[in-house]
């Protein structure tokens, strides 16, 4: 494949472009920053907060969470901006008129695309989520207190042939009630522990039993042991009873995958939302290149109405795009919709209104 080399019009829409882009996210950034200071103000101040921790801890693992939120919605805003002031100013008819055909035009459009696609990728999977979990720490150690969830009747396997069961799992204090683990050879039982309570040091990193009985099977013969407190080490940690929101937010995208297929071999079902979630960053990030192109096809032409036309009809895409792709969300969540599916078809539909507005563009 011949290399191309970008010419000046290309540098020159690549600058406008992702100045914009750049300018408009770091304006939205600022604007969230002092609403959400405004907020935060008086438990940081009754909760004694550090400057040091407010300013390194919580807004500066704040921003890149923000940038991409909104990456997408101003990806649209930025080329419709900037492209609509070029087609006001005659210098898309210009740059047509000089020979540049309308595909070749897009190049510089479609390679800022890209490094927002790139952009948008890297936060999402690997700087975000440790940003998050320091964020979040901050949050519940300076603003509110962490959530409180009580499962109960929690069957899992933690490895090949070793199943445990809970009756009820306390997240405030890290206490089990009523904990069995059992471990299996060729389908046939050969241990079985029984502990009353069973709780979480989270200074050792492991687990402590108490009033327990432990079942030992060696053919016909059996061995019981018993005592009040036995420190054991589990392939489990308390997230993998209440895992949140926060969790799945705080994993990158290796940890992600990781997690999945562990839930899988566990037997858990409910893993729709982690699913969703590993494909939507990928989603996410390639619709730069779907809304760069309606952006571009919607505002290179002169429309009656001006620049609020076109910022009209591409804020009404945007969002449409916004919810449509909550709405599959909620089915992928449900169990209606496989996750990929549901991340992906909102970018599948808004590739064909895509490509329509591109052929009318370039006639």
């Amino acid at each position: 494949m011949r290399f191309h080399p970008l010419k000046k019009i290309d540098l020159y829409i690549i600058k406008k472009f992702l100045g914009t882009f750049f300018f408009a996210i770091t304006l939205i950034i600022g604007i969230s920053v002092v609403f959400d200071i405004s907020e935060k103000i008086d438990d940081f101040i009754e909760n004694e907060a550090p400057l040091r921790a407010v300013v390194f801890d919580y807004y500066m693992n704040f921003i890149p969470y923000f940038a991409n939120l909104f990456s997408g919605l101003f990806t649209f805003i930025a080329v419709i901006f900037f492209t609509s002031k070029l087609a006001f100013n005659s210098e898309i008819t210009a740059i047509l008129s000089s020979g540049i055909s309308f595909n070749r035009m897009l190049r510089p459009y479609l390679i800022s695309a890209g490094v927002i696609a790139i952009f948008s990728y890297a936060l999402a999977n690997f700087i975000i989520p440790p940003a998050n979990q320091e964020m979040n720490d901050f949050k519940y150690t300076y603003v509110k207190d962490r959530p409180v969830n009580n499962e109960k009747n929690i069957h899992l396997q933690i490895e090949p042939n070793v199943y445990i069961y809970m009756e009820r799992y306390n997240s405030r204090n890290d206490y089990g009630s009523n904990f069995t683990i059992e471990r299996f050879e060729n389908d046939m039982l050969v241990s079985k522990l029984t502990a009353r309570y069973i709780r979480w040091d989270r200074e050792r990193k492991g687990w402590t039993v108490t009033n327990y009985t432990i079942r030992n099977i060696d053919g016909y013969e059996e061995t019981l042991t018993s005592g009040a407190k036995l420190d054991t080490t589990l392939a489990i940690n308390p997230t993998d009873f209440v895992s949140t929101k926060d969790d799945m937010e705080s994993m990158n995208l290796f940890e992600l995958i990781d997690f999945i297929e562990l839930q899988k071999m566990r037997g858990i079902d409910a893993i729709e939302q982690y699913a969703v979630e590993r494909h939507r960053r990928a989603a996410v990030a390639f619709s730069s290149f779907i809304l760069t192109l309606i952006g571009v096809s919607l505002a290179s032409r002169k429309m009656r109405g001006g620049l609020g036309l076109h910022l009209g009809l591409g804020l009404l895409l945007s969002f449409s795009y916004i919810m449509f792709q909550q709405v599959t969300k909620i089915f992928a969540v449900s169990g209606a919709m496989a996750p990929f599916v549901a991340m992906w078809l909102p970018n599948l539909l808004y590739a064909v209104i895509a490509y329509l507005l591109y052929r009318w563009a370039s006639r």
